[in-house]
């Protein structure tokens, strides 16, 4: 199966791999891939463990499993990406079966050698 991040690649030698813990992501753009296809398969676990800690207590493991299971994301579109910000769409259907669109300025921290989701800033 390839990747639901959009990579091309096959998801076991791309973002599974993170998910498993087998290695960590190495960059904030491999992170939000990483964390959209755990969105994907709902791996609320990853979700959660790669939110930064002073954060965790406004996404708990049961709203990452709601959003996850309730909404049918269709692809990942990275639209700006620097060392800790990564600017993206993420297409999803809507109870309608619309295509809706998530666009979000997202913020990211690099503690201890690992990557975190800190925050983001949506666009309508």
């Amino acid at each position: 199966m390839n990747c639901p991040c959009g990579s091309g690649t096959a998801f076991s030698h791309c973002c599974q791999p993170y998910h498993l813990k087998v290695k960590a992501a190495p960059t904030a753009e491999a992170l939000m891939r990483s964390r959209y296809s755990a969105f994907v398969v709902a791996d609320v676990d990853y979700l959660y463990e790669t939110t930064h800690s002073s954060k965790r207590n406004n996404h708990s493991k049961s709203e990452y499993l709601s959003s996850a299971k309730n909404t049918k994301w269709l692809k990942l579109e990275i639209v700006f990406s620097d060392f800790d910000v990564v600017e993206f769409k993420a297409y999803y259907l809507n109870k309608k079966f619309q295509t809706e669109i998530l666009h979000e300025k997202s913020n990211f921290k690099l503690e201890d050698g690992k990557w975190y989701y800190v925050d983001g800033e949506f666009y309508l």
